[in-house]
């Protein structure tokens, strides 16, 4: 289908006209299956017991692992599956064994549990095994383009995944796998709508965080949790829950690697520095600055990035002056920088440069941030500008209403309203 707003081709994904991402942007719910059903049973086959269980492909285990995990008693699985009480009594000890396919994959299905751990080969089951497989390259393809500027095409690769994933789940098909990856897939979901929805959506991202976090929080795999607990806080911060945001960063910075914590720390300063605390935002930055530019560091502890985090933070810290003097004194990298950092490093150029009075350069700066920002989708640099090109610049500030006003219509910067 071609999205009525943006003109993007996606597949088919519900009865909206409008791509996911214009659809979430529009300030319309993305919709989810039911997932009442499988409440209950979602934690069921992840604890180590149970992973085991499941491991040994053992029909009387695995009934032995569910009942113990549920608490059910035999009378009770013996209702949910068919059977007579002493049926499931004979299949736990042994003395009953189940060879038929059809039976087996009943029993699968009732427990929750994947068709191939009790040996099954299942058409659909395989299906989802090749799906898992994609699923991984789905999100890194997500990541990449996030990461290059495209948050719109991110969440448009995203969500048809997230939607297999979240569907396989409300159906009680709640293996390891699956849960690992419907994390990531919601993470990077909540990740890349916080690109590109406005101000006042923003919510809508960090709702798709916390259901990563919430995952993450349980399924005992350290690199994901870092992984949630960053894109939450980050998202928190984004929506003024700036306490929650600096808690989730901080329990982040705790757990990650040498190689990640450059990163943690970047985001954890510029969520500091909402606090409007000097000495606080003075010490992270600090160490954030440690691993700028490192050749192991990740791509967000670069040395624009840190260097954008910390003039924000001067002024966000109530000290203008010092921000003047650092950018006056601060050559920018010219290495190839991501359009996102791009727009927010010249966004608080022009703060700072208003702050000092230099209203030509900081208008020009406005401007540049608002080209970037209308092209890449970016709704929330653009309103930074309005807030603050309205002190001494009325025509930055005109032009920036006028460019969001044609990203909430869904026209990109190089198509004029009512196009082709």
């Amino acid at each position: 289908m071609r999205c009525q707003a943006c003109g993007s081709t996606v597949s088919q994904w519900s009865g909206s006209p409008q791509c996911p991402a214009c659809h979430a942007v529009s300030g319309a719910a993305l919709p989810l299956p039911d997932q009442r059903r499988s409440h209950s049973a979602l934690w069921l086959w992840t604890s180590d017991h149970a992973r085991a269980a499941l491991a040994t492909g053992d029909l009387a285990v695995i009934v032995r692992a569910y009942r113990a995990a549920t608490g059910a008693s035999q009378r009770q699985l013996a209702g949910l599956l068919g059977y007579d009480p002493t049926y499931i009594s004979m299949i736990e000890t042994g003395r009953r064994q189940i060879n038929d396919v059809a039976a087996r994959l009943r029993i699968a299905r009732h427990l929750g549990v994947p068709p191939h751990a009790l040996g099954i080969s299942d058409p659909e089951d395989a299906d989802f095994k090749a799906m898992l497989q994609f699923g991984a390259s789905t999100i890194r393809l997500a990541v990449l383009a996030r990461q290059a500027g495209h948050g719109a095409e991110a969440v448009n690769e995203l969500w048809p995944l997230v939607t297999r994933l979240e569907t396989r789940v409300a159906e009680g098909h709640t293996e390891r796998d699956v849960l690992l990856l419907l994390t990531r897939a919601r993470a990077e979901l909540g990740a890349s709508l916080g690109y590109v929805l406005p101000e006042e959506r923003l919510a809508s991202a960090a709702r798709w965080t916390g259901r990563a976090l919430r995952l993450a929080e349980r399924l005992d795999q350290q690199e994901l949790l870092i992984l949630a607990l960053r894109v939450h806080g980050n998202e928190l911060r984004k929506i003024d829950h700036v306490g929650g945001a600096v808690s989730h960063l901080e329990h982040a910075a705790q757990l990650a690697s040498d190689r990640a914590r450059g990163a943690v720390l970047v985001q954890l300063a510029r969520a500091v520095g909402e606090l409007g605390d000097p000495a606080r935002f003075d010490r992270t930055i600090d160490s954030a600055w440690r691993f700028a530019g490192s050749s192991n560091a990740e791509a967000l502890a670069s040395r624009y990035a840190v260097t954008e985090v910390h003039l924000r933070g001067l002024m966000r810290t109530g000290r203008p002056r010092q921000a003047m003097n650092m950018l006056a004194g601060t050559s920018l990298p010219s290495v190839a920088t991501p359009p996102q950092w791009q727009a927010m490093l010249q966004v608080t150029v022009g703060e700072v440069l208003l702050a000092g009075a230099d209203l030509l350069q900081a208008a020009t700066a406005f401007r540049s941030a608002i080209v970037i920002a209308e092209r890449h989708r970016l709704p929330h640099q653009i309103q930074r500008i309005v807030r603050t090109g309205g002190r001494g610049l009325p025509a930055v500030h005109d032009v920036a209403r006028q460019a969001l006003d044609r990203l909430m219509r869904g026209y990109p910067a190089d198509r004029p309203a009512g196009g082709a």
